[in-house]
């Protein structure tokens, strides 16, 4: 299989195309109960994602999007949330590394724009997702010891951070 994908960050001209990766990931494979309406950030990038300080990234191999990550920033906590995690079945594990690419880009703006510290929120059926993020150093957090900050989605239901400062 091929390995030299590329990312990029992403704006709005590619915002049918990030629909059109992570929809069916949710509902088709996984089986999350949730459409488009629930996650209006997929309609405007640019406001929900570069408008906080943060962005929006994707994994394209031969013009094709794979892989999708995003920072939602809270510069004012020096923190941020991660969203949007997604790679095509057939793109995932370690022989591509897919994934950890998306997150070391993710992680390396954190530490450009002087964030200390990320969250994020996952499904616990998405076991693989959060054993991937386990070896990259993130520690489950209990839902009611989240910041108040932090964005949650409905459909999550475990809850990572990783402190950066320590990283």
């Amino acid at each position: 299989m091929q390995k030299d994908f590329k990312i990029e960050r992403l704006n709005n001209q590619f915002c049918e195309s990030v629909i059109g990766l992570i929809l069916p990931i949710q509902q088709i494979e996984f089986n999350v109960d949730i459409d488009l309406a629930a996650q209006p950030d997929l309609l405007d990038i640019e406001k929900h994602y570069d408008g906080s300080g943060g962005a929006f990234w994707g994994a394209k191999l031969n013009g094709e999007l794979i892989g999708t990550i995003a920072l939602i920033a809270q510069p004012g906590h020096h923190a941020g949330a991660i969203r949007k995690m997604f790679v095509k079945k057939e793109f995932r594990g370690k022989e591509l590394g897919v994934a950890q690419a998306l997150l070391k880009t993710l992680l390396a703006y954190c530490e450009d724009n002087k964030l200390n510290g990320v969250y994020l929120g996952t499904k616990d059926i998405l076991e693989a997702a959060c054993r991937f993020y386990e070896r990259n150093g993130f520690k489950q957090v209990a839902m009611e010891n989240l910041p108040v900050y932090f964005p949650r989605m409905a459909v999550d239901n475990v809850f990572y951070s990783l402190d950066l400062k320590s990283v």
